[in-house]
């Protein structure tokens, strides 16, 4: 059903329990998993590039395969862009600590507005 599982990382640490549902559900269909990092205008590329290696070998120690793209720019445009592109059946993420609900947007909730396919958002 979800060949293509599109999974936005950060440094948060939602992010690293949300890889955890990213790879049982990759795993338990069969899908193509693809790790997206978004640098922002400030950020550190080195600390994003050595996030996206760490989670990469991760995945590969669980025998999942996994391709890593890294772009620029803002996060819920660039995740959204992603996924179109690269046709995501399902874009998994975490909701970084702020609440669907609350007045201050988070990625998350832009994610979902923007997606071309749904979103799995993991508290």
């Amino acid at each position: 059903m979800f060949n293509t599982v599109l999974f936005p990382i950060d440094q948060s640490r939602q992010a690293v329990e949300t890889a955890a549902v990213a790879l049982r559900l990759a795993q338990e269909q069969g899908s193509r998993l693809v790790l997206l990092s978004v640098v922002e205008e400030g950020q550190d590329a080195t600390a994003v590039a050595e996030l996206l290696e760490q989670a990469k070998q991760r995945f590969a120690g669980a025998g999942q395969v996994c391709e890593v793209i890294e772009r620029e720019g803002k996060p819920a445009f660039v995740i959204g862009d992603v996924a179109d592109e690269i046709n995501a059946d399902l874009i998994v993420m975490g909701t970084r600590g702020i609440p669907l609900e609350s007045d201050q947007q988070s990625t998350a909730a832009r994610v979902i507005q923007l997606a071309p396919c749904p979103v799995l958002v993991v508290p």
